[in-house]
Parts: C-alpha cells; structure tokens; sequence
C-alpha cells in the first residue's frame, strides 16, 4: 500500500509536473503527500568558500548575501506553489494522520535547511515512493537528489515524466532482467501493477538466454495478483535495447514503466553512459525504479 509518498519540490520548472505525477500515484490510495523542500545552508557555503580561498572577504559575502535571497525567494515560491497546487485539487493539509480518515489524499509542505541530497536521503528512507523529477542537461543538483533518492534510502523512486498522467491504473510495462534490482522494483510495484487495467512484462533478448525462460515464472506469479499479465521477448536491430524497450512500452500505450536501477559506481557514471540514461532522457512515462 502507497500511503506516505515524499514529493521533490525543488523550485525548478518541472515542479508542477512532479505533483501532478505523484497525485495521481497516491490519490487512488488515498495517499499523503509530503513536499519536502530544502533550502540552501548559506553557514555551510560559507565555509565551503572561504576553505577554497574564493577572492577577498567583501566580495565573498556579497556572493552570500545573493545567494541567501535566491534562496528565501525560492523557498517562497514554492511554498506559494504546493498551496496553489493542494487548494486547486482539494488536498487537506495535515501534519499528522487524523482518524477517522478523510478518505482521500492529504499533504504538507516540509521545509528544511542544508543539503538537498542529504535531505532527501534521510527523509526518503521513511517513505512508501518518493517521486522526483529528473535532470535535465548538466542540472547537477537534480542529479545528486536523483542519485540520494535511488541509491542512499533503500526505497523506490518514481520519476516523474515531463507531461503527467491522468492516471497510472492503465497498461503498467516491466522491463524484466533476472537481478535483484529488477525483483525489487517489481515488488516495489506491485500496489500499482493490481490495479493495472493489464501488466506486460518486456524482456530484452540476450546472447545464449532462450525466450520465455526467465519471464514466464515472473508471469505465473504476477497473475496471482493481476490476470491480464503478458510477455513479449524483444530483440534490438541496430537499436540500443533502452530505445527499442521504450518503443515497446509506446506500443503497448503504457503509463507506467517498472525497472530496476543498475550501476557498479556511481549513478553519475550510469546516468551519463548508460542504460539508465537513456531511460531517463527519452521516456514520456513514469519510471518506477528500485535498487
């Protein structure tokens, strides 16, 4: 059950598509939506810059005092923002759970101070999904909140597409390999693949694997708790597997993309070389992923 999901609100562009991707997550189980914004630590850039010896003391804090204001303007802006977007779609706002439910969504907006990866990293390990958007470019802060989120709370991660769904109830796709990683983001999942209108699991053809072998005990099981659950083998033709998955997914009309993330170092190295980079850069759809 999704019934704590914790919300990026980083001020960026992307934000109200970030919301609208995790309402439409937690609204069918009457999720609460925790935004978490956090503000920078202008104590902590101070002694980041004055340790680097960056120019003379006056121009030092005068770089301070601006980045200070950003930053309050920021935090202002997207307070303005979660409460435009809770009282446009009727979310209550509550701190604590109250009984007896009100039967649909709540949130609340946290706001803390410091480290946005930190943050998100420590709050992140008490949540059902976090729900983040992704970077965009050389968006670095973007990246090291995507990064925290995936590989430092031991929780799932839903990413967040540029245009929102309606609803994540209709064709849930699975990019299936038998790791960890993919088992985990599968059962992660699973609270959104039982209501899934159909499941169709995606299996990229690999050298000496015979089709079906790894995919249709993943189905067996599967339709213990879905019925409409199918597979389909893919083999690439001069395509990279990523692309030709996500041709397979729009095929399919999927609103819903399962996978595991993948990486032997860091997410930075995955992210800009790999796989998992081109998932994040061209899919149109949201990605649940789990390490």
């Amino acid at each position: 059950m999704l019934k704590y999901l914790l919300v990026s609100a980083s001020g960026a562009a992307g934000d109200e598509a970030v919301f609208a991707t995790a309402l439409a997550t937690g609204a069918p189980f009457a999720a609460h939506l925790a935004f978490l914004h956090v503000r920078l630590d202008i104590t902590e850039t101070a002694v980041a810059m004055t340790s680097g010896g960056a120019g003379g003391a006056m121009a030092v804090q005068n770089v301070l005092d601006q980045l200070e204001s950003e930053s309050r303007q920021n935090e202002a802006r997207v307070a303005a923002q979660v409460e435009a977007f809770c009282r446009r779609h009727g979310l209550p706002l509550a701190a604590a759970p109250v009984a007896p439910a009100s039967g649909g969504p709540s949130a609340e907006l946290l706001l803390r101070v410091g480290s946005a990866s930190r943050c998100v990293a420590e709050h992140g390990r008490f949540a059902d999904l976090l729900v983040v958007g992704r970077a965009h470019g050389e968006e670095d802060l973007a990246l090291d909140v995507l990064e925290a989120a995936l590989m430092d709370t031991g929780r799932p991660v839903l990413i967040a597409p540029a245009q929102p769904p309606a609803s994540l109830t209709g064709t849930a796709v699975i990019a299936w390999k038998d790791t960890r990683e993919a088992a985990r983001a599968v059962a992660a999942a699973m609270p959104l693949l039982e209501r899934a209108s159909r499941v169709v699991i995606l299996t990229v053809q690999e050298e000496g694997a015979r089709p079906g072998e790894v995919v249709e005990p993943l189905a067996q099981a599967l339709r213990w708790h879905n019925l409409d659950v199918s597979c389909r083998t893919l083999t690439p033709a001069g395509r990279h597997p990523a692309e030709e998955l996500l041709q397979a997914a729009h095929d399919e009309g999927a609103c819903l993309l399962v996978m595991g993330a993948y990486s032997h170092s860091r997410l930075r190295e995955v992210v800009f070389g790999g796989f998992t980079q081109r998932i994040l850069r061209s899919a149109d759809l949201p990605a649940l992923m789990a390490h």
